[in-house]
């Protein structure tokens, strides 16, 4: 019993009185070296370089690789597949065009009164300044529509109100519409007035804009009956995308020859709105139907042929283009009688 007991003796005092057990040394672990970043996990960030510090230079681009020559374009393709990016875009005539169209309309087994579209793309440009977009309405040679435009006149004559209604023009009044028409009460698709007037109507000039009753229009005059029949018939198109317009014409079964008439008096209103000593107005014509891809034409015996006139003259025409609309908006607010 004697071993035991000092066993259990030696075990209780030895931690208390460093008393070192007989045996091997023990082995205490090496404490493990610590980075300076994480002994201050809270260190302020580093001061940015100063400005006349040398950044590092970037790693050389690669050497760009040179673009792979592509084939010229060829005039006329051999046969009828080939690829459309190799080849220019073909030009026809109007007459080709168009007997192409209704050859694809045969083709396609699609409608054969379906309307027959132009897209014309605009040079705008003047010395000065581009020319704003405009609307026009023009009067056809061979319509195409059974539809019938809404016209209302400004009048204030008994006499002449009773030709306007007999024109058949829709609406026919005075000064008493214009608070209908602010209110939108009343709204047509072209607007025809008198002279006498006219200078009274220019609360509706910011309400009406392009529809306002101008000479330049043709909705300004003394002619009503042959006023309310342009705009009841007429063909109106507009400027889009400030150099671009995109119009019906025709319908494909009628006659080629009615389809070129229509198309060169739309194409010649339009030559109107740029004066003839700048370039032409058309820079390009591309004609389709419904449901056909779109033919470019050749624009020789579409535009208007246009006389070579003095220096002097020319200026003075340009001149009197731009300055039209602000003589005109003068003299309409002149009262009448001065």
């Amino acid at each position: 019993m004697a071993a035991p007991s000092a066993r259990w003796l030696w075990r209780a005092l030895a931690p208390r009185r460093g008393w070192a057990r007989p045996g091997p040394a023990p082995q205490l672990a090496t404490p493990a070296v610590v980075s300076a970043a994480t002994a201050r996990p809270f260190a302020a960030a580093a001061k940015p370089a100063s400005k006349g510090a040398q950044r590092p230079r970037p790693k050389e681009k690669a050497e760009a690789k040179p673009c792979p020559r592509r084939r010229p374009l060829m005039t006329k393709p051999v046969d009828d597949v080939y690829l459309t990016w190799l080849y220019r875009r073909p030009v026809h005539s109007p007459e080709q065009a168009l007997a192409m169209l209704k050859k694809f309309q045969e083709l396609d087994f699609t409608h054969p009164r379906q309307f027959v579209y132009i897209n014309v793309f605009l040079d705008m440009a003047l010395k000065k300044k581009n020319l704003d977009p405009f609307s026009s309405a023009v009067a056809l040679p061979h319509r195409f529509t059974d539809e019938v435009n809404k016209v209302l006149v400004f009048t204030e004559n008994p006499q002449e109100a009773e030709v306007a209604r007999e024109s058949g023009a829709a609406v026919v009044g005075g000064v008493e519409l214009i608070k209908w028409i602010l209110e939108g009460e009343v709204e047509a698709d072209f607007y025809v007035a008198v002279p006498a007037i006219i200078s009274k109507l220019i609360p509706l000039r910011n309400k009406l804009k392009q529809k306002f009753p101008t000479t330049r229009r043709n909705s300004l005059g003394t002619d009503i009956p042959n006023m309310v029949k342009l705009f009841r018939e007429c063909h109106q198109y507009a400027v889009q995308d400030e150099c671009l317009i995109k119009t019906r014409i025709a319908r494909l079964d009628m006659p080629t020859e009615h389809i070129i008439a229509n198309l060169k008096t739309v194409i010649h209103d339009i030559c109107t709105f740029k004066p003839p000593p700048y370039d032409p107005i058309v820079r390009k014509l591309v004609i389709r139907s419904s449901t056909s891809e779109g033919l470019k034409l050749n624009l020789d015996g579409i535009l208007p042929q246009v006389e070579k006139v003095e220096e002097e003259k020319e200026e003075e025409t340009v001149a009197d283009d731009e300055d039209e609309e602000e003589k005109e908006e003068k003299r309409v607010q002149e009262p009448v009688g001065t």
